[in-house]
């Protein structure tokens, strides 16, 4: 007996920590970045960590369950209202940890599909978000949903929290090059000293989030109509109001610089900022120049995904 499941990465596009104030946002899954997990018959119940070189041993009987991977593992037992098989589950992730890619939520997906193939109650992707939601506390305080969204349901969305997801209509496909500054952030962190400003500033700090709102509204309408001239604009003024937010970084604003002088139609940070990557729009004529400038620039990794009509259906 055996199993495999997998989870791919993602990036937000558009309205990252507004999205947290009920402001709507635009992320995308990278299919060609996964985390797997794979199950097979053991003795004992075990998880195989191998980018940790560590075994996770799960206490289901503890109460307290802050480990991301075993509250994975709590939530569906629990759910399931089963006890752990005999397997040993082997997580493996090509997803750069604390990078604004979504590799907590990608690793806890698999995990989770993993161990539901294995019990025999293969989970729809409902039960499994909201399992994968619950995890993404532990990452990030108080998440906005929107990782374990585009993940578990592994298509382009428009989001808003405590509101159906929208599944959105491309009209033309784009190219996004995506560095990493190699810089770990964590988002728990940002998304706390986001929060901290609202408080000490909410009147300032609302016309940021609600200026966010509106630039995520039209980008949706941009995607929908194949007008992406106008996207690398909207990708600018979201970067800039990240900016204000405190979010970006140095490195960051150097390589959406970098992006732009190398002929991209916008770029902006991605995810929870202070680190992690970078996306600019390109064309399909620009990719390799703007790859080759932000190599040169420092970006650690830079790799080209596609949103194209074929991710949504």
């Amino acid at each position: 007996m055996s199993f495999t499941s997998s989870a791919p990465a993602k990036i937000i596009l558009f309205g990252e920590h507004a999205v947290v104030y009920d402001k709507p946002a635009i992320a995308v899954p990278v299919s060609s970045l996964r985390a797997t997990a794979s199950a097979e018959e053991s003795n004992i119940f075990q998880i195989i960590a191998k980018d940790l070189d560590r075994v996770f041993p799960i206490d289901i009987q503890s109460q307290v369950v802050d480990d991301a991977l075993a509250l994975t593992v709590h939530l569906v037992l629990q759910h399931l209202k089963l006890a752990p098989p005999p397997v040993s589950i082997t997580i493996q992730s090509q997803i750069p940890l604390a990078s604004g890619l979504g590799s907590g939520a990608a690793v806890s997906t698999a995990l989770a599909r993993a161990l539901g193939k294995v019990l025999g109650h293969e989970l729809s992707d409902f039960e499994l978000n909201q399992i994968v939601y619950e995890v993404e506390k532990i990452h990030h305080g108080t998440p906005s949903g929107i990782d374990n969204t585009v993940i578990v349901y592994e298509k382009p969305i428009y989001f808003i929290r405590s509101k159906p997801i929208e599944i959105i209509d491309i009209a033309k496909a784009f190219p996004l090059v995506i560095a990493d500054t190699g810089q770990q952030a964590s988002t728990r962190i940002s998304v706390g000293d986001v929060r901290k400003l609202y408080e000490n500033t909410p009147n300032e700090i609302q016309l940021i989030l609600d200026e966010i709102g509106q630039i995520v509204e039209q980008a949706r309408e941009v995607i929908k109509t194949g007008a992406l001239e106008r996207l690398g604009p909207l990708m600018l003024r979201n970067h800039a109001c990240l900016q204000q937010l405190t979010v970006s970084s140095s490195q960051l604003d150097h390589l959406v610089q970098v992006a732009i002088d190398a002929g991209a139609l916008g770029a902006k940070l991605s995810g929870g900022g202070r680190g992690g990557n970078m996306i600019a729009l390109a064309t399909f004529d620009t990719i390799n120049a703007i790859e080759a400038a932000l190599h040169h620039a420092g970006a650690v990794r830079v790799f080209t995904t596609v949103v194209d009509k074929q991710q949504v259906g």
